[in-house]
């Protein structure tokens, strides 16, 4: 099992989206992700067939095993057994977070979109390694949730107990305000996957959230 199967270290949560990448390849996209360094990686292709998919998700396993980065997949539980990716991330129409956990056994990861305290609060109790809150902002990702804000991101840290992964519309501009309201852990999709330079998109977002979470230890 990879090092950085430890959800709490986690500060850069890079979501492969095939419908972000530009036409690019979805393993050189999570290659520059993780060169820029992404602590973990998702992949997600609403649209591709299984077959695709499986594909798809070999081909980037291959690149995150090489870089040491962990991969969750999106939704689909069989196509992580398929690969031995580290976890599956799971929406609110997908298998129960329980069920999934049987299925991959120990040592696996499994995350739960959450959209409110409660959501988040039931994804815990029922034994969601991390929990994804959001949206934060607007996003053409998941235009049916609207957005949440940023102050459900301090109440999410206050009471849950599990590593809180901050997604929606989270990007170079936005990211300093989601950082002042607590978040220690974004995931991004269009601001390195769309980005010309995925790797140095990367990097920059990483460093802005590592140095916010260091000034607030030293406050501490």
């Amino acid at each position: 099992m990879l090092n950085g199967t430890s959800c709490s270290t986690w500060r850069l949560y890079v979501i492969v989206d095939a419908e972000a990448v530009r036409g690019r390849d979805l393993a050189w996209v999570a290659q520059q992700a993780a060169l820029g360094g992404a602590d973990v990686i998702q992949l997600r292709d609403k649209r591709a067939s299984t077959r695709q998919l499986l594909e798809e998700a070999r081909r980037v396993r291959d690149v995150t095993r090489q870089a040491g980065v962990p991969l969750i997949i999106n939704d689909r539980v069989d196509l992580a057994l398929a690969v031995d990716a580290e976890g599956v991330h799971l929406g609110h129409e997908d298998l129960p977070v329980p069920v999934a956990k049987r299925l991959l056994g120990p040592g696996k990861l499994v995350g739960r979109s959450t959209h409110s305290l409660e959501g988040a609060l039931e994804a815990e109790r029922a034994g969601a390694e991390y929990l994804a809150v959001g949206p934060i902002y607007p996003t053409p990702t998941k235009p049916e949730y609207g957005s949440v804000g940023l102050k459900l991101i301090a109440r999410v840290r206050a009471q849950a107990n599990r590593p809180v992964v901050c997604i929606g519309g989270i990007d170079h501009a936005t990211l300093p305000a989601v950082l002042q309201a607590g978040a220690e852990c974004v995931a991004v999709v269009r601001a390195v996957c769309a980005a010309d330079d995925p790797a140095e998109a990367a990097r920059t977002l990483k460093r802005l959230v590592l140095q916010s979470v260091r000034t607030n230890a030293s406050r501490v």
